[in-house]
This record gives structure tokens, sequence and C-alpha cells, in this order.
């Protein structure tokens, strides 16, 4: 799709430019855990301020709903965006503001007064219509920035003309959360591959017996109805369970861990995808010449559960073919497995990844669109 770039916005020498950044990052006990999204807009910020641009960058912080909030200040961010991008300053916290989630024209005004143009660049933001993201673009001069553009062309890419064979490969948790991108995945993939804790609703709608397992009994039927459809689905074929009296992530809680196949005692809750499935998923990641993976395959922040989704992280990272990993939990197990830096495009943001892939479209990118068109 046609997205205005840094070039379009012309001599940018003294102008006053607002950069949309996704800057919400993991925090811990006050302290930035992972700077991959600060990072991240490093390209952008350093083009406009090479350009001779005064940069002003602005974000949100996790959802302190609304109002001012010290556990959500932007203080830690902005102490790690001095070191990266010295001179460029950054705003509080948007969602500070109620305007900023509610699209208040009035918040919009004031975010842009004395702004010469408008560069977004957060990604994993722009599924969102919130004013930072939709409001300037009808206002400025506005253009996306270098990771934003990107994530545009590698997903829409993906969608529309990927190399084949094309292999999906989705986990997490709840089948109603990604129902519509499987449906649209299943018109274009070559094959699909289902794991983490909504196999379980698709095994159940095949009859398998799932124990405590995650269910999503409302969505069975949908399941089975795909399955139905003869779509090319490649469920688990054995799974690494916990026994009764187990606890998650509490290995001296007691409760047995092993192997079972697709149907499940009274008691036991699968966790992870078994070794079997973890063979026959590689061997289809081996041969795919495009991949796309979002969603771990098991609770893999348990050392227990964890082989399914390192033997998968690490098979995407040796494919010969393009490989995406969608953002999300996902992202964090290819750096927890030390393999991102060997994934040839990681994207910033599952919601928003997901949501292009399913849509074909975002309301970020349809703000800017716009902008260009009303330019």
């Amino acid at each position: 799709m046609q997205l205005p770039q840094l070039e379009d916005l012309g001599n940018l020498d003294g102008h006053r430019v607002l950069v949309r950044c996704d800057f919400n990052v993991p925090l811990a006990d006050g302290q930035i855990v992972d700077d991959l999204r600060i990072r991240s807009s490093l390209p952008t910020l350093q083009y406009l301020s090479d350009a001779g641009a005064v940069v002003t960058a602005c974000s949100h912080l996790g959802r302190p709903g609304g109002r001012p909030d010290p556990v959500y200040s932007m203080e830690p961010v902005r102490r790690q965006l001095a070191e990266l991008a010295p001179g460029v300053s950054l705003l509080e916290n948007l969602r500070f503001d109620p305007g900023e989630t509610g699209n208040d024209p009035a918040f919009v005004a004031g975010l842009i007064e004395g702004q010469d143009a408008y560069v977004n660049d957060a990604f994993g933001a722009s599924h969102r219509s919130h004013a930072s993201v939709v409001g300037p673009p009808t206002h400025l001069p506005s253009a996306a920035g270098r990771l934003l553009a990107r994530e545009a062309k590698v997903l829409g890419d993906l969608r529309t003309a990927p190399r084949r064979p094309l292999l999906a490969i989705l986990g997490g948790a709840k089948v109603s959360d990604k129902l519509g991108v499987i449906e649209v995945l299943l018109e274009v993939v070559d094959e699909l591959i289902v794991g983490g804790g909504m196999c379980f609703t698709f095994l159940a709608a095949r009859g398998a017996k799932v124990g405590s397992s995650l269910l999503e009994e409302d969505m069975v039927e949908a399941c089975a109805r795909l399955l139905d459809s003869g779509a090319p689905i490649r469920l688990p074929i054995d799974i690494t369970a916990l026994g009764p009296g187990g606890v998650i992530g509490d290995p001296e809680a007691g409760g047995e861990v092993r192997q079972v196949g697709t149907s499940m005692p009274d008691g036991w809750m699968g966790l992870d995808i078994g070794p079997g499935s973890a063979v026959e998923f590689c061997d289809l990641i081996t041969e795919a010449r495009t991949v796309l993976w979002n969603g771990p395959m098991g609770v893999f922040e348990d050392a227990r559960f964890a082989a399914g989704t390192r033997t998968v992280a690490e098979a995407v990272a040796d494919c010969r073919g393009f490989t995406v990993v969608g953002g999300g939990d996902s992202a964090a197990a290819a750096r927890m497995f030390g393999v991102d830096d060997r994934i040839d495009h990681v994207s910033t943001g599952g919601g928003a990844a997901l949501e292009l892939i399913e849509k074909g479209d975002l309301p970020g990118l349809a703000a800017l669109r716009v902008g260009l068109e009303r330019g």
C-alpha cells in the first residue's frame, strides 16, 4: 500500500516534527526490562535529526486509565531516549489524558500545536483509532516512519504476494482472539500449524478429551467447521501435560509431567506440544519459503514446558525462507532463546500485525493515506 515516506516531507531544517512512537516498554521496579521498541524507532529519529528538524516524540505507556499515574511515567523512557537519541524530547504519557483513547479533537489540537509536520512510527499502536494516531494527519504534512513503513510492507507482502510454500504457525491462548485471522490465513497459506492453548479447542472439535486444558467450549463448533472444510490445518499429535496437583511456574509444588497423546486423562493439563509434534512441525518449517509465526507453542516461561516453543523458534531461525515473527509472546520467546537476530523480520506489534493480516489495513495507515491524498 502507498504510504507517504519521510522524504516526502521535504526540507525539514528548523521545522518542528512530532513523532508518534511506540515506547510501551516493559518495566520492573521503574527500570526498562527491554528497550527494543525504543531502538526500533532510532532510524526515524536519526533521519529527522540529521535533516535539522526539532524532534518531539510521544507515546503511551501501559494503561493508566486517563489520569496521571507515577507508575506509568515516561521518565525511565526519557532517560534511555536521551542516551540513544540526544536532542529528541519526549512528552509525558499520552494516556494520562482521556482525550487520547477517546480521539478527542481538542486533545489533537493541543498535541500538534506549534508542530510543522507529523510522523507515525508506532506500528504497535496503529490498530487503535486514538488521537495521536489518526488525528495529526488531518492537520499536518505527515509520513510513515522507517519502522512503520517496513512493517506495512513486510506484512502486506506476506498477505498478498508471499513466496511459497507459505506456512503460518499460530499459538497463544484463545481461538476467539484469532478466529478472524485464521479464516483469512486459510485463504492464502499452504499449511497452518495450530499450537499453544488454542489447539485444545481444535482437538476437542475432533473428539479428543482435553482434561483440564484451556478450552473455549463456545468455539468448538467453529473449529469443527474449519476442520471439516478440508482446510490445511496441522494440529499436535502429542502433548506435554501437567498432572493433578501441579502448579504452572512452580516445579516444587509437585505434579507429574509427561507426554501424552491428543486425549488426556481427567485432571491433566496440556501445557506444551510434545516432541513428536515438534519434529513434525519442524519438517514443515524447513520446507517453507515464507513463515509467519505468531504465538508460542506452550507455557515457555516454565522450563518444563518450553521445549516445543524453543524447537519451533530454532527451526524458524534456521529456515532458509523468509521468516516473520508476529510480535508479542513469540517475539519474546525468540529473544529468550537467542534466535531473534536470525529472523528476517520481528514485528513490534503482535495485535497490529494480526489485524493488518486479517483486515489488510489499520486506522493509523489509513489516516496517513488520507493525509497523502489531502496533500
